[in-house]
């Protein structure tokens, strides 16, 4: 056929599941600064929830690699 495009979407899929890794990354790191910036002696518990949700937010970006490859 004339005109038609082949490849496949998952990588597509994927670019788009890394651009919200990075954002919810951005996301997470941002409300860390600005909560030790309020509070200097919160640094203690605020850095561990941080950490966490940099994994957490991390691992969906993985998912969608894992995916992407999978279902290719």
């Amino acid at each position: 056929m004339e005109g038609s495009i082949n490849g496949s979407l998952n990588l597509i899929g994927y670019g788009l599941s890394a651009i919200g890794g990075g954002i919810g990354v951005g996301l997470v790191f941002a409300a860390y600064i600005n909560g030790v910036a309020r509070q200097p002696e919160a640094q203690r518990v605020l850095q561990p929830i941080a950490f966490l949700g940099l994994a957490l937010t991390e691992a969906l970006a993985i998912l969608g690699l894992v995916f992407a490859f999978v279902l290719k």
